[in-house]
């Protein structure tokens, strides 16, 4: 059974944990220095005026601490998983959503992955020439026709039923007919043969009667090769050895070949013609198996001496050639991948001219160049380096292979996705950066192995996962953008607010120190009036520039030096913004006002939260407008709805305003908080529009 992976902490969050402690250290230092200023400036005297004292520092602390950071961050990233498992994708372990955002190259099987895994015989060439079948699907209907025309005469008619006979009996699928329909169980590969057999009429109660299986070496990707062994009740002093796999590999170990009723000896220059044939077929964009056969007396073969070794001496049957079609959304997530910065790579157990048939059709590779296992299998580690920044297609890999691949990469500096789906491919599933398990046709060790799983099988919806990981990190970024300059903001207030506390008009009102925000206040914006928009940043649509920006380097901060400019920036205008307010309704100061103490935090307090729910809306990105795309998500519209009115419950509700030290205000009050808080949306907007004419300049 699947085991699910263990609660982690993601890179991301290790990041978010130290920046917290950072931004920690560094407000405790203020608020230490502050602390240590007034009492040694300042005639503090008496315990009370000590609490005061105090109490600044607790404030400050308050503005400073993005209380609903990690909340935000666990839910965002939750919801990213959800998004993701919706579109086929199951995250395993979420470190893998960031660094799919990462993801230089994705590295993928070509069977079922980029093509329909919808195999079907097409065609199938014997000693005595070629045929083709018709009929798609898993339905056993269909004609066998001679290529040429003509008609099956004996020598071919005996050749072609050995050769699914054989077919059909190394093979462990099984054909069922359910509710009307025709199903395959197991290999597609191993069905499409069974389907082809009873086109060429190979009676399958026929063949179950006469030939019993009694061992078998299982197909291995090192190998290439299937081997069953059978008693024969026609012929009952002999055991029937039934081998099926790659043409190339199979052909070394066969000595004859079947033609008409009786084998010949395979001859060099008949090998050279079988291998053109077969690659001939391959530049159709086939898939091809050779069969093969070889009958032993039944006393010369113990069961203990059923392995590999039994591979030799067989007789060579013919070519099945079969047809795979890509997926009709594959070149357009190849495309899609391109356009990323990704490089998509196919890595496959195929003939070299199949894969770069393929590779070519989806837009995998321009021109048509593969590299084989065979050539891996020579390469130093260094010229493998070398080898595959140049290619993008590689057949008749094994699983080592595909481990050296991922290293050879990884050493160049790419971040690899790879796809996997045999036990054998565990090791380069866990080597890469992320492991990619197939959910229909992987084994459960490929799945243990892996980071995600995709439901589908389907090398589109790795790039949706690679869409999904890059909205999620980006939406990190937005309400991490959102939330510090909200904190830096209040903590700016705060202290601006104390050091020019006598020139805007504050009065400690019988105390050492006066507070522009009370700490009830600040953790009010914190917790109730920035946290629905932080949240609904989490899941705001990605825009069109996601796909089209290359892959953020692994080593680039989650806070950027450009994202750290425009916290200060915003947190700086929304502390000259709230303390200009404050000043306004305060007698004194660089504008004269009328208000009380009451009145006057009631003013900042409010202006505090308008900023906070407009400064939301630029906080969507670092250059683009906040006037783009500004409608499309509905939850962020909600969340400053919200925002809003809890911000006039606290202001109205009596309870509340004892709580929170508010007052009722006017219409006109309203206004003037909203025009002021404004500023901080035009101001943001011009330095946007400066940097976007830098970059355009540069």
């Amino acid at each position: 059974m699947l085991k699910t992976a263990p609660p982690e902490f993601t890179p991301l969050q290790r990041e978010l944990n130290r920046t917290g402690k950072l931004l920690g250290v560094i407000v405790v230092a203020i608020a230490v220095i502050m602390i240590a200023t007034i009492l040694i400036i300042e005639d503090v005297r008496g315990v009370a005026a000590v609490l005061d004292v105090l109490i600044l520092g607790v404030a400050l602390a308050v503005a400073a601490v993005p209380e609903g950071l990690p909340a935000v961050v666990t839910a965002v990233l939750s919801m990213g998983v959800q998004r993701m498992a919706r579109r086929k994708a199951i995250v395993r372990h979420l470190a893998a959503v960031e660094t799919l955002g990462s993801a230089t190259v994705i590295a993928s099987d070509k069977t079922g992955t980029l093509t329909k895994n919808e195999m079907t015989v097409k065609t199938a060439v014997t000693a005595s020439g070629r045929v083709s079948f018709t009929g798609t699907g898993y339905a056993p209907e269909g004609e066998v026709t001679v290529n040429g025309g003509g008609s099956l005469d004996r020598p071919l008619r005996f050749e072609l039923v050995r050769a699914f006979a054989a077919a059909d009996r190394a093979n462990n699928s099984v054909l069922q007919k359910h509710e009307g329909r025709w199903a395959i169980q197991g290999d597609p590969t191993e069905g499409a043969l069974i389907v082809a057999a009873r086109k060429a009429r190979c009676d399958a109660d026929m063949l179950e009667a006469r030939l019993k299986r009694v061992g078998e070496v299982p197909f291995s990707s090192e190998r290439k090769l299937m081997t069953t062994v059978h008693t024969d009740t026609e012929r009952q002093e002999r055991l029937l050895i039934l081998t099926k796999g790659a043409p190339d590999v199979l052909l070394a170990r066969c000595s004859h070949e079947l033609a008409g009723e009786h084998s010949r000896p395979l001859t060099e220059e008949r090998r050279k013609e079988i291998l053109s044939i077969n690659e001939e077929l391959a530049g159709e964009a086939m898939r091809t198996l050779g069969v093969a056969m070889r009958s032993v007396p039944k006393d010369s073969l113990s069961q203990e001496d059923i392995d590999e070794e039994i591979e030799h001496e067989l007789v060579f049957l013919g070519l099945i050639g079969m047809i795979d079609p890509p997926r009709e959304e594959a070149k357009d997530a190849v495309a899609r991948a391109k356009a990323a910065g990704i490089r998509p790579m196919m890595i496959t157990g195929d003939h070299p001219k199949t894969a770069a048939v393929i590779g070519k059709a989806i837009g995998m590779s321009e021109d048509g160049g593969t590299l084989r296992g065979a050539d891996i299998e020579e390469m130093t580690d260094d010229a493998l380096v070398t080898a595959v920044l140049k290619t993008s297609v590689y057949a008749r890999v094994s699983p080592h292979h595909k481990l050296r691949i991922v290293q050879a990469l990884q050493r160049s500096g790419s971040v690899v996705a790879m796809t996997g789906d045999g036990v054998n491919d565990a090791p380069a599933l866990k080597t890469a950066d992320i492991g990619v398990a197939m959910g229909i046709t992987g084994t459960d060790v490929s799945k243990q192995a892996a980071d995600i799983i995709l439901a589908d099988d389907n090398f589109a919806t790795i790039v949706a996962a690679v869409e999904e990981g890059r909205a999620i990190f980006s939406n990190i970024r937005k309400f991490l953008r959102y939330l510090l300059a909200s904190n830096i903001g209040e903590v700016m207030t705060m202290f601006l607010g104390v050091v020019f506390e006598k020139r805007i008009g504050l009065s400690a009102e019988g105390g050492v120190v006066a507070l522009p925000l009370l700490a009830t206040q600040l953790l009010w914006i914190n917790l109730v009036t920035d946290g629905a928009p932080a949240l609904a940043l989490g899941v705001d649509p990605p825009n069109e520039a996601t796909m089209t920006r290359q892959p953020r380097p692994r080593s680039e901060p989650v806070i950027t030096r450009q994202m750290w400019f425009a916290i200060l920036f915003v947190g700086l205008v929304s502390a000259l913004a709230t303390l200009t307010v404050l000043d306004a309704c305060l007698p004194g100061g660089f504008i004269e006002g009328t208000g009380d103490m009451r009145y006057a935090r009631t003013m900042a307090f409010t202006t505090q939260v308008f900023i906070s729910l407009i400064a939301v809306f630029s906080a969507r990105s670092d250059d683009r407008s906040a006037f783009s795309g500004l409608f499309s998500n509905v939850w962020l519209w909600m969340a400053v709805g919200l925002g809003l009115l809890m911000q006039v419950l606290v202001i109205y509700v009596p309870f509340l305003q004892q709580a929170f030290s508010t007052t009722a205000l006017e219409w006109g009050d309203w206004l003037f908080c909203a025009l002021a808080a404004s500023s901080v949306l035009w101001l943001r907007e011009l330095s946007k529009v400066v940097v976007r004419r830098m970059r355009t300049d540069a």
